[in-house]
């Protein structure tokens, strides 16, 4: 009995793959709790928080994506952010106030706001589901925004196993 060749059906079709997995950045992403620079955690007192900054290792941050937050219920004015962004921008490949989460968020817009998207037009894409890398459920709806002008149809998941998300009205 001759046996029949496997063929790969989903390697042969017009689907695309968009994994936002591909777009995760490089460079480190790390956070700054400002904290350590208020009296007792709490009270920021200019001299002190302005001594405290200038004498800080800043060099540190070369080329990492850094956010800048309170871990403390402290009254933080806006100025001391202004400040240590001052520090920050000869060295850091960008600076946001928030955490990690928020810095993840801001990086996958502007990666998935400068992208090209004719690859996708008219053709059916999957979004990729299952990632390794920490990639923000945001991320995943502005990619849904991004790709729904342009492609034919949209799922979610694995070309084995996918969710139908969207598909373009027929005209």
């Amino acid at each position: 009995m001759e046996q029949e060749e496997i063929v790969n059906r989903v390697a042969n079709s017009a689907l695309q793959v968009f994994d936002l997995e591909d777009y995760y950045p490089k460079e480190e992403r790390i956070t700054i709790d400002i904290t350590q620079w208020l009296w007792q955690g709490l009270v920021l007192k200019e001299k002190d928080f302005r001594d405290a900054l200038k004498n800080h290792d800043w060099q540190q941050y070369h080329d990492k994506y850094v956010a800048v937050y309170c871990s403390e219920d402290a009254i933080v004015p806006a100025w001391a952010y202004m400040l240590i962004t001052s520090y920050l921008q000869p060295f850091a490949k960008k600076v946001m106030q928030g955490e990690l989460h928020q810095l993840d968020v801001m990086i996958y817009n502007e990666i998935l706001n400068s992208l090209d998207y004719t690859p996708y037009e008219r053709k059916p894409v999957i979004i990729k589901g299952c990632s390794h890398k920490p990639v923000p459920d945001e991320a995943y709806m502005l990619a849904m925004q991004k790709l729904m002008p342009v492609a034919r149809s949209i799922m979610f998941g694995e070309a084995c196993s996918s969710v139908p998300l969207y598909k373009k009205p027929k005209i």
